[in-house]
């Protein structure tokens, strides 16, 4: 696959680590996509190919983060995130970054999730 776009080198990056990260039941891979308007966070069991919860900015009570993603944005999505997946009884995920850099907004969301009480 010959790299043209931004875009397709990170769609690159996100392949190779998916090679080495694989969500079960017990430890689900917490799955971050993060574009200038939106983020959201998926809980994922690759094993029997379910999203158990997921979160975004595009609905519910962080809709009105929606526009533009800040590391405050961010932070707040974590937070949702880690209460999300509190509530179905998740404690340890295995963290997917998406083929993003970890800094920056993806850092923040990581941190925060982490704050409010994930292992990974």
């Amino acid at each position: 696959m010959k790299v043209k776009t931004k875009a397709d080198y990170r769609a690159r990056r996100h392949l190779r680590l998916r090679q080495a990260i694989h969500g079960t039941a017990e430890r689900p891979r917490m799955s971050v996509f993060m574009s200038q308007r939106h983020a959201t966070v998926q809980f994922i069991d690759d094993a029997s190919g379910l999203t158990v919860a997921a979160v975004s900015t595009q609905a519910g009570e962080l809709k009105s983060f929606a526009g533009r993603v800040t590391i405050g944005a961010a932070k707040k999505v974590g937070e949702a995130a880690a209460g999300a997946a509190k509530a179905r009884g998740i404690a340890a995920v295995v963290f997917d970054r998406g083929g993003f850099r970890f800094g920056g907004r993806i850092k923040a969301l990581a941190d925060a999730a982490r704050e409010a009480g994930l292992k990974f």
